[in-house]
This record gives C-alpha cells, sequence and structure tokens, in this order.
C-alpha cells in the first residue's frame, strides 16, 4: 500500500489501495472519505486581536462492512503502516459487533455519475494581515455607527477551503473543492440613562470572498441590532399575532428540518411520523431542499455517501411531500435516499439538509409589521423548550412591541408558546426576504395567534 506522499498529492489512488486491502482483510464492502484543508479565524476585540488560529488538516475516515456487521475509524496519519494498522483495525473491530440488517452501502447503481460545478469554491487566498484588518473594520464601524457602543464581545473573520474526496467498493471515486468566508460583529450598547446593557450580532457568510458584504455594512447593522433593543421591557401576558423575522423564522424552519429526518422518524421521535401527503401547514408553506444550488452553503455535487444530490419538494403549498433521509433512515422506513447523507470524517452517514429553505412570498417585513393592530416582532430566542416528539414549544424571546402596525418598544424576559403543528397551519403570511447566512433559510413569516408570556 502506497502512503499519500508516493500518490504525488492525489487521494484517488490512495483510496483504491485502502479499499482493496479492506477486502482482503475481509470486508465484504467499504467506503473512504478523505477530507483535506485550510482554516483561518481570528476574534479582535476592541481593536486588539484576542485569538488568531490557522490550521492545515488532512484526514481519512474508513467504513467497512463484513455481512451486515460494521465499523467506522479514521487517522491523520497517512503513513504506510499507519494506513494498514488502521485497515486491520477496522476489519476486526467490525467482525466484533452486532449485525443490523438494514446495513450497507446504497446500490452501485445509486451512485451519482456527474458532478456539476456548483460554484462552491473560491482561489482567492487572504493573507493574515487582510483577515486581521476585516476583523478590525468590522468592529470600528459598530463603534462608529452610535455612540451608545461602548464595548464589543469582538468582531471575528473565518475562512475555510478545501477538498472532500468519497470513494467506495462499488468503484465509485468523486471528489469537490470548496470554500467559504465569514464575518461577524457583536457589539454591546450602553443606555446613558440608565446604564442598563444590550448586545447583538450581525454577520454574513459566502463561498466566494468577493460575495461578501463589507466590513464596515456589517458592523453597523450589528450596531443598528444593539442599539435598538435599549429600554426594553416586559409586557403583559396574553395572546396576539407573533411575526418572526429573518433569523428566528429560520430556527422555526430548523425545527421542521429536524421533524422530517429520518433518524428522529424511525425512532418515532417527531411529531410528523406518518404524516406524509398530510396537510402539515398554511398553503403559503412551499419548502424546498436543494442541494445542487449554485453557491449554496450546503451544495455539493453528491452526499456522505456517493448519490446525487438533487432537489427536493419538502413541502408543497401545506402538504408534505418528501422526508429527509439516508440510505440507512430510507431502509427502516421502506423509502428511498433522498440524496441526503451528511458526513463527518471517521463518523458514519446521518442525514442532513442542504440548502433547507422556505419559498418567499410577496410581502415586505414592512408590510407583514403594518398588518398587525396589536402583536410582538420576534428577534431573538433564547433556551431550547421544544419537544420534538409532541411538537409542543415553548422559548424566551426578544424583540419589539406592535401596535397598530408599529414598532412601539423593545421587548425581554418574555415567552412565547404553542405547537408546532398549530404554529406551522397557522402562518398567514410569509416575506419576500429569503436571504441564506446558512444551510437552512427563511423569510418573515407571521403566525396568527400565539400565547405571549410576560408580566
Amino acid at each position: 500500500m502506497r502512503s499519500a506522499e508516493a500518490s504525488h498529492g492525489t487521494y484517488d489512488q490512495l483510496a483504491s489501495d485502502v479499499l482493496a486491502r479492506a477486502k482482503d482483510c475481509g470486508a465484504t464492502e467499504a467506503d473512504i472519505v478523505v477530507a483535506d484543508g485550510e482554516t483561518f479565524s481570528v476574534q479582535v476585540r476592541v481593536g486588539a486581536v484576542d485569538r488568531l488560529t490557522k490550521a492545515r488538516e488532512k484526514r481519512m475516515g474508513l467504513r467497512v462492512f463484513v455481512g451486515k456487521r460494521s465499523a467506522t475509524t479514521s487517522t491523520s496519519d497517512f503513513s504506510k503502516e499507519s494506513l494498514e494498522r488502521l485497515v486491520s483495525e477496522t476489519c476486526t473491530l467490525a467482525k466484533a459487533v452486532v449485525e443490523d440488517q438494514v446495513s450497507g452501502l446504497p446500490d452501485a447503481v445509486q451512485m451519482a455519475r456527474d458532478w456539476p460545478d456548483l460554484d462552491l469554491y473560491d482561489d482567492t487566498t487572504l493573507g493574515t494581515e487582510t483577515q486581521i484588518e476585516w476583523a478590525k473594520r468590522g468592529e470600528a464601524a459598530a463603534f462608529a455607527a452610535d455612540p451608545r457602543v461602548t464595548n464589543s464581545e469582538g468582531a471575528e473573520f473565518d475562512s475555510s477551503s478545501g477538498r472532500v474526496v468519497l470513494a467506495n467498493s462499488h468503484g465509485f471515486v468523486g471528489s469537490y473543492k470548496s470554500s467559504s468566508y465569514s464575518l461577524s460583529v457583536s457589539p454591546i450598547a450602553t443606555d446613558p440613562g440608565t446604564g442598563a446593557m444590550q448586545r447583538d450580532a450581525w454577520y454574513e457568510v459566502q463561498r466566494k470572498f468577493s460575495r461578501l458584504a463589507s466590513a464596515e455594512s456589517i458592523g453597523q447593522e450589528a450596531t443598528k441590532r444593539a442599539v435598538r433593543r435599549l429600554g426594553a421591557r416586559k409586557v403583559a401576558t396574553k395572546r396576539v399575532p407573533v411575526v418572526f423575522d429573518q433569523e428566528t423564522a429560520g430556527s422555526l424552519l430548523a425545527n421542521l428540518c429536524s421533524a422530517v429526518s429520518g433518524y428522529g422518524l424511525y425512532k418515532r421521535a417527531s411529531f410528523l411520523l406518518d404524516q406524509l401527503g398530510q396537510t402539515i401547514a398554511s398553503d403559503l408553506i412551499t419548502v424546498y431542499d436543494d442541494g445542487r444550488m449554485a453557491g449554496g452553503l450546503g451544495s455539493r455535487p453528491f452526499d456522505g455517501e456517493g448519490l446525487a444530490t438533487r432537489k427536493n419538494t419538502i413541502v408543497e403549498r401545506g402538504v408534505l411531500k418528501s422526508y429527509l433521509l439516508d440510505t440507512y433512515s430510507g431502509k427502516k422506513l421502506g423509502l428511498s435516499s433522498t440524496g441526503n447523507a451528511a458526513r463527518s470524517v471517521g463518523e458514519s452517514p446521518s442525514v442532513g439538509p442542504t440548502n433547507f429553505y422556505l419559498v418567499p412570498g410577496v410581502k415586505s417585513p414592512q408590510d407583514i409589521i403594518g398588518s398587525v393592530k396589536e402583536g410582538l416582532y420576534v428577534t431573538d430566542l433564547i433556551g431550547f423548550g421544544i419537544n420534538m416528539v409532541t411538537g409542543d414549544y415553548s422559548r424566551g424571546a426578544c424583540g419589539f412591541w406592535i401596535e397598530n402596525g408599529e414598532l412601539i418598544y423593545p421587548v425581554e424576559e418574555i415567552t412565547i408558546a404553542g405547537n408546532l403543528k398549530e404554529m406551522f397551519k397557522h402562518i398567514e403570511m410569509v416575506g419576500s426576504d429569503l436571504v441564506f447566512r446558512g444551510r437552512i433559510a427563511s423569510p418573515t413569516v407571521k403566525i396568527t395567534e400565539m400565547m405571549v408570556a410576560g408580566n
């Protein structure tokens, strides 16, 4: 078996050698993931570099099957001796575990055959000083935007780039490159009258450096969000309409994503169990998971098992059309994989979203707020009071009280409560403001009524 160094920087031959060795050790099937990349992160606080990390990593994960038994291991040592030991130990482990009748690779005919360029990689090389400067500019802009910003939890600039290679004993070998650049700024504002402090943050993430908003605009937006929270108060307990902004609506969509993920379903731990074909949301709700979106933060040409990614319709006009599945959870439910196998090096595949989003409507956020006579505009959620089995929902919230279509004053130390099954069915307006800052994204949404608990 060759070492990585002997393969002149290509991992394809290395993967082939490791898979052949696994077969010699008794594996009936196997697959291998190699990830190679660089990461950089700098945090600046009050103008000084607080933390700086830079790393180049390469890791290999091996999964072998001996009949219906399997084991997964990983290493960052690509020497010939290390890889031979890895294969031997993994096969020994696999032979020792209990059989699982649905385990195994996907069928060979299901493997991806083409992987289009999805615009995931930027070869822009940023020097250390440039990245520090971005963080400093973002924080400086936050301080400059309003005199009430008196402190900062810092600004952080992160960049990463790398390559993933996946190969298996069916003869599949695929690879792709990706990159990302992000900046976040977290200012602290102080009320000059009372001395009370509020913090907030803003951030942006892009695959291409040239698409990142300016450091100044991100810092200014962070300050705007922190300052507007000054003077926050509680409100009386009542049932009112609730408007979720982009970020908090995105967390609602993440709850839906969890509920349609295969592992929760076959373990009978989802409020959407046995709901395929049923109306689970308002007819304004259409949700896609699109692994082939150009430049998408969750896009990739094939999933963690080598199956082609695709655009899956999850909810169409309120009707649940599909779950998110990998091969294992699909077999458990008697369904096919949806190309949503997610995988870390050294871990077995699980289910994960690619670009999971609520299709935007036609109303601006201002239109939606303007439609509320009295209610709550939520800009931040706290805590994790969600029961995924029943859908019961209770979370701490911050935001703004709405009266006669206007944001009147900031509110905090309140709790919003409901049930996700009812909340999705009672979404009565969907905004036009869809922006991706992660794999899950939503425009602003309005729910007809929820319990808001305050004083």
